[in-house]
C-alpha cells in the first residue's frame, strides 16, 4: 500500500493505493491524524486506487470520518464508479457493509475538492 499527499486549496488530499487491510490500514490511520495534527480540517481521502478493503479498513474511514467530525473538520471520499480494476472496490464494500451513506463520496479530485461542491454522490 502507498499513501501521497497533497494540497488543493484548502483540502488536504491523500491518495491511497494498493490493500487496505489488518497490515496496511493503520498507516492510512496515521496519515489522517497527521493531517488534522497540522491543523487541516478538510481531508479528502482517494481510494480510487485501492484494490481491497477489509473490515479493518472500513474501520478506519469510520474512525477517520468521527475524527474529522469532532474538531469541524470535512471528510471526503473519492469513490468513483469505475477505478481499481472494474469499480471501486471500497465503493461495493461500503455499500454491502451498508455504511456507505455515512460518507461523502464523490466521482473524482476535482470535484471532491470545489468549495461548494455539486454535492456527494448518492449510495
Amino acid at each position: 500500500m502507498k499513501v501521497s499527499e497533497e494540497e488543493r486549496g484548502e483540502w488536504a488530499v491523500l491518495r491511497v493505493s494498493g490493500e487496505m487491510d489488518l497490515v496496511t490500514s493503520p498507516a492510512v490511520r496515521q496519515h489522517v491524524h497527521d493531517a488534522v495534527a497540522d491543523g487541516r480540517r478538510s481531508l479528502v481521502l482517494d481510494l480510487s486506487e485501492v484494490l481491497f478493503c477489509d473490515s479493518s479498513g472500513v474501520g478506519v474511514l469510520i474512525a477517520s470520518r468521527r475524527l474529522m467530525r469532532s474538531c469541524a473538520g470535512q471528510l471526503r471520499l473519492i469513490l468513483p464508479a469505475q477505478g481499481a480494476e472494474d469499480g471501486s472496490h471500497v465503493n461495493r464494500v461500503l455499500a454491502a457493509l451498508g455504511v456507505r451513506r455515512l460518507f461523502d463520496c464523490y466521482p473524482d479530485l476535482s470535484t471532491a475538492t470545489q468549495e461548494t461542491a455539486a454535492g456527494p454522490l448518492s449510495a
